[in-house]
């Protein structure tokens, strides 16, 4: 994965990362490093991803104000605050449009704090991400911030005609590839984006073939 910011040319998505303050989102020891390209945990396994590879994923979704869109990995809250600009309206509360799953209480509820702080509104639920939001459905976009082995049924079902999704898809432990699927006319429009090393998406679903599909 190339690291080369002369890639993200979407000057929208470059002010959200000029005003979205990444420091606040990460751990208290840690903000001195806030500012560097790398991504750093932020408890329970989890990290908060390298920033060019954020910017590489949001701009792939070339989001709008007013679309509907589905995170898949609330983790720090970081990425969350990205959407909730990107999609902000006037007259709505930045995050009206933005719904984000976070499978760990503690990191759901520390990351809630920080982007109330911030005056950040979106939907925020405790669950399974695999699953999705299906009251929420159809979404204008995906993004999952966690790898699971496969592409999950119900978050392709929940993409919206016209819609992408964009997911790091592969095993545990090992290099996973980047994908971006759109949704044209019912049918998977794949495209890959290079390889990238992401926590695992876990989830019970993912055990049953059925909500599986392959990529790739």
């Amino acid at each position: 994965m190339a690291t080369d910011w002369s890639e993200i040319h979407d000057r929208r998505l470059l002010a959200a990362f000029a005003q979205v303050p990444r420091e606040q989102f990460v751990p208290p020891s840690l903000r001195q490093y806030a500012g560097q390209d790398e991504p750093l945990p932020i408890g329970e396994g989890q990290t908060i991803s390298q920033p060019f590879v954020v910017a590489l994923m949001t701009q792939l979704l070339r989001l709008q104000p007013g679309q509907r869109v589905l995170e898949i990995g609330t983790g720090s809250g970081f990425q969350t605050a990205l959407l909730c600009e990107l999609t902000a309206q006037p007259q709505q509360p930045r995050g009206a449009q933005v719904y984000s799953i976070e499978r760990f209480p503690g990191l759901a509820q520390q990351a809630a704090t920080v982007l109330e702080a911030l005056d950040y509104h979106p939907h925020l639920l405790v669950g399974d991400g695999a699953a999705g939001w299906p009251t929420a459905a159809p979404f204008d976009a995906i993004i999952l911030t966690a790898a699971p082995p496969c592409l999950p049924r119900p978050l392709w079902q929940q993409l919206g005609e016209g819609g992408r999704l964009i997911a790091p898809i592969g095993p545990v432990d090992e290099d996973q590839m980047l994908w971006l699927v759109e949704k044209r006319r019912g049918q998977r429009w794949l495209q890959a984006h290079g390889p990238v090393r992401f926590v695992p998406l876990l989830s019970p679903l993912l055990a049953d073939p059925a909500m599986c599909i392959k990529v790739g």
